[in-house]
């Protein structure tokens, strides 16, 4: 009989939170609609284990978010537009990851120095490639890190490319000061997003840390868009300004390269 029970307890899914429980039914609805195409609310319920009402609350929030359509009033239901959205920004994250890579690793290997490619979430930088060239001597690990959009070359790089609404959005909000170098004033800063356009590539020279310049240009997709950055960042004693013109041109020249292999016809 002991063994029985405990057969059974263990047959038992462990007890959710209800906040959890509900994310879980939410994604299981997702993985429905996909396995199906479509359902109505009944054949959700039923798969779920759950009552109706629980299956049309869950479809109604997901409606609302986009990420689930309906064919006609109380019709079944489909996938909706707001999960290729999704898709597609992940697409893009991942694409340029697997694209950037060599390019990456050559440009650290030709100027020496550590080389990031950093894409664009909400109000930061995220560096989601990072190859180290032989001369690097910083062990910092800046992969996966979220970085300030006003202090860091990717970031400006970045947001100077961006509709204006999303660059006022950022001017905004303060600018926290970092260094003592930091452009913490919306005017400075939008002159040099203005400037960022003009040259094609962005500067940041002891902003975030003293001692750490970096030098990133904008990466494109297919459609001109500009999707991600590629920076070289260089111990302030390695890139005087008689060095800048070269670190700059290899950017550059890296920028247009994974553009190329995006799709972007330079």
């Amino acid at each position: 009989m002991t063994d029985i029970v405990e057969g059974q307890a263990e047959d038992k899914p462990p007890k959710q939170p209800g906040s959890v429980q509900s994310v879980d039914r939410a994604v299981t609805v997702l993985e429905i609609l996909a396995r199906h195409g479509e359902a109505g609310v009944t054949e959700v319920a039923d798969e779920l284990g759950v009552h109706k009402s629980t299956a049309f609350r869950l479809l109604g929030v997901l409606e609302n978010r986009g990420l689930v359509g309906q064919e006609q009033e109380r019709g079944k239901y489909y996938l909706g537009a707001g999960v290729l959205r999704l898709a597609g920004a992940a697409a893009v994250r991942l694409d340029i990851s697997q694209e950037g890579a060599v390019v990456c690793r050559e440009l650290a290997e030709e100027m020496g120095e550590t080389v990031n490619i950093a894409v664009l979430e909400s109000d930061a930088a995220v560096n989601i490639m990072q190859a180290r060239g032989p001369a690097s001597v910083t062990a910092q690990n800046w992969l996966g890190r979220r970085t300030p959009l006003h202090a860091t070359s990717s970031g400006k790089a970045l947001l100077a490319f961006q509709p204006a609404p999303v660059q006022e959005a950022v001017l905004a909000r303060k600018l926290p000061r970092l260094t003592e170098r930091t452009v913490t004033s919306a005017a400075a800063l939008r002159r040099e997003l203005a400037e960022v356009v003009e040259r094609g590539y962005a500067v940041a020279f002891e902003e975030l840390e003293l001692g750490l310049r970096a030098v990133a240009a904008p990466v494109r997709a297919h459609d001109g868009a500009v999707i991600g950055a590629i920076s070289v960042s260089v111990p302030a004693y390695r890139l005087a300004e008689e060095r800048l013109p070269e670190v700059v041109k290899g950017t550059v020249a890296a920028a247009e390269e994974l553009s190329r292999r995006m799709g972007y016809a330079c």
